[in-house]
């Protein structure tokens, strides 16, 4: 039986006077790669945002129902435990990296809050220069030189060297060219075999749900259908709003 980790229920949010989101309700198993689909300002990054409780003003009010982790409500948690005591991380839309840093310094600052060993953390270095070779070759380059796939790839293995295992991920392959857009969810793709759990949202339709195990698709901060993969691939109306068919 899968074990139900991330759950929103009934979730209301507002900026200001304004209803983002008007109680949706979705959940992620353990182990599961899921994905969230719609249009620009249906209301897919302010889900993420709200469950990775950022704080005001860059985050919306949450105004009725819950965000549920293993179970516990995450609504008085605040956004660095979140990370450092529940492993879960969103890897925001426009990478957000510390460009005056190299690539080294950037994953080195990731690891502040962890508690587990030395080896653990240069096991973890080790596996992000595995998974990205390309980061391997740039360490000691300063981050704002690299190309702005290389730049998501660090953002990636930055989350990783955090020490998470349940990352979401804001448009990952936004501004990729396509090879580092495969190389990009290849190396996703194996951490989720490897027992990383994923939250996905993507632009690119397609791509998401061949990528993921199930989808939900938002519309207007209301989720419209739902499903495994296969199933939202061959829904008429899905396919006709975003699958280009």
């Amino acid at each position: 039986m899968s074990e139900r980790l991330l759950e929103i229920k009934d979730l209301k949010v507002k900026y200001g006077n304004i209803e983002a989101l008007h109680g949706i309700s979705f959940h992620v198993d353990r182990g599961e790669i899921v994905t969230l689909i719609g249009a620009n300002g249906a209301g897919k990054s302010t889900t993420l945002m709200s469950i990775s409780r950022l704080p005001p003003p860059e985050a919306p009010k949450v105004v009725a129902g819950g965000i549920f982790y293993n179970g516990e409500s995450l609504l008085g948690w605040t956004p660095d435990k979140i990370v450092s005591e529940l492993h879960l991380i969103l890897v925001p839309e426009g990478r957000h990296i510390f460009g005056n840093l190299t690539v080294e310094e950037n994953l080195k600052l990731a690891t502040y809050a962890r508690k587990d060993t030395p080896q653990d953390i240069e096991r973890d270095y080790q596996r992000v220069y595995s998974l990205f070779p390309r980061l391997a070759e740039r360490r000691k380059q300063q981050s704002e030189s690299l190309s702005g796939g290389e730049q998501q790839m660090l953002a990636v293995s930055r989350a990783l060297m955090a020490g998470c295992t349940f990352i979401m991920l804001d448009e990952p392959s936004m501004g990729l060219a396509p090879l580092l857009m495969y190389d990009m969810f290849r190396a996703l793709k194996e951490l989720n075999k490897e027992g990383m759990t994923i939250l996905l949202i993507e632009q690119n339709a397609n791509l998401a749900l061949k990528f993921a195990d199930r989808g939900y698709v938002i519309d207007t901060g209301e989720i419209v259908a739902q499903g495994t993969s296969a199933e939202l691939m061959e829904d008429p109306e899905v396919k006709k709003a975003y699958l280009g068919g």
